[in-house]
């Protein structure tokens, strides 16, 4: 069974608040991440999911060695 399509606009702004980061920098970042699993999946079920995943885990890195 497939999973339902998570709501773009509320992961990007969850994104954005977490890793403080502008949203049309974590728009550009989730949208390119998930073109480049969905052109690599599979299984299309969670793609969503690890590209968030993803994003989140890059700016978190991102801003640790900030700092």
């Amino acid at each position: 069974m497939s999973q339902p399509e998570p709501n773009v606009e509320e992961v990007v702004r969850s994104i954005a608040e977490e890793t403080d980061t502008p949203t049309e920098t974590v728009s550009k970042m989730y949208a390119d991440t998930l073109a480049d699993y969905r052109h690599q999946a599979k299984v299309q079920d969670y793609v969503p999911l690890f590209a968030a995943r993803k994003v989140r885990d890059k700016l978190r890195d991102a801003s640790h060695r900030k700092h």
